[in-house]
């Protein structure tokens, strides 16, 4: 009873790892998807804001994600839309502290 009870938390903890890492992975993507979305040249960085939070919505859960900021920043001397999200950090579940996770995407601006 003691070594299933010990591997069966072992193996709750490790799933819980990986859904921690699945929900990153996922927030990282769509951050990126919203920013190159609001960098196009027919865009705008509400556009880019709200892509991400649909994509999120359909990837993890519809009010999963906390804050979706987009503005344009310039790195390396070229101008780029950053989108900045965060979300809970997944400690049992989808449950966690909230803003616990934040994750940024970059896309280059598209001049017109």
């Amino acid at each position: 009873m003691l070594v299933a009870g010990l591997t069966t938390i072992l193996f709750m903890a490790v799933v819980q790892l990986a859904l921690g890492l699945h929900v990153r992975n996922t927030l990282v993507d769509v951050a990126g998807e919203g920013a190159r979305y609001a960098a196009r040249a027919d865009r705008s960085l509400a556009d880019g804001e709200r892509r991400a939070r649909e994509l999120a919505a359909t990837a993890l859960a519809p009010d999963y994600v906390g804050e979706v900021r987009a503005r344009t920043v310039v790195r390396g001397g070229l101008e780029t839309v950053e989108v900045r999200i965060e979300a809970p950090l997944p400690v049992i579940g989808l449950l966690g502290p909230s803003g616990g996770l934040t994750v940024r995407g970059h896309g280059l601006e598209e001049s017109d």
